[in-house]
């Protein structure tokens, strides 16, 4: 009955990042189809206005073509963080690379990301739950750790990758959040150990108040994913 529970949780599991991940497709393609265009036009618009005006317009309107600009610089880059063909095109390895280099631009954390041992290829739906662990993981960090330092590793050995996800931020209690009631409070979290256990990982926490948190996953380099979804 417990082997009939866990595999029927995995099964509710793997639908619900399927439909998560729809909606992040459908996201992903209204940003680039709809909002990316109307500003793009905007921009088109204040480049043609009629620059014999008043100096203190023109530059009024060099300003808001260089925010429209950014703002499309920066929707583009939400819209392939979102997107999954980022994993599928390129792998697992590059898509964290544009995702620290996101957070780089952001200009308040400086982002370490390393790799060693041999990378080894994985079936691309596996690498996607992988990336979403690690970029849910940053983005708590970003919201809630007021760290300075973030630090991502990639160890590949021989049976498993492993994943060590650091900072220096406020740290936090794992026993105390878990104890709380309240869905926010670790929705995070569960969100992310969640998705590890799709892939029959572990989710390692260990964090003090006050001395930053290290964040490990272990998973296993076989067809865990696969038989996870037959199941």
């Amino acid at each position: 009955m417990q082997i009939l529970q866990l595999d029927h949780e995995k099964n509710i599991l793997s639908t619900q990042l399927e439909i998560q991940e729809q909606t992040f497709h459908n996201i992903s393609q209204e940003i680039h189809d709809n909002i990316s265009l109307s500003l793009t036009l905007a921009k088109l618009h204040l480049n043609t206005f009629n620059m014999k005006i008043m100096p203190t317009e023109n530059d009024l309107i060099g300003s808001s073509i260089d925010l429209i600009s950014k703002a499309l610089a920066d929707l583009n880059d939400i819209s392939k963080s979102l997107d999954s063909e980022l994993i599928e095109s390129h792998g697992l390895i590059p898509a964290i690379e544009f995702e620290a280099e996101l957070m780089r631009k952001i200009g308040q954390h400086n982002i370490d990301f390393l790799v060693s041992g041999e990378p080894s290829y994985m079936e691309s739906g596996k690498e996607l739950i992988i990336f979403r662990m690690i970029q849910e993981t940053c983005n708590n960090i970003l919201k809630h750790a007021a760290a300075r330092n973030i630090y991502i590793k990639l160890s590949y050995q021989e049976d498993k990758l492993e994943i060590n996800i650091c900072d220096d931020g406020k740290g936090f209690d794992p026993e105390e959040v878990s104890r709380k009631k309240s869905v926010r409070s670790n929705a995070g979290l569960k969100n992310i150990q969640n998705r590890a256990s799709i892939l029959n990982g572990k989710t390692l926490i260990n964090s003090q108040p006050g001395k930053g948190t290290s964040i490990t996953f272990e998973i296993p380099l076989n067809n865990s994913y696969e038989s996870a979804k037959k199941d």
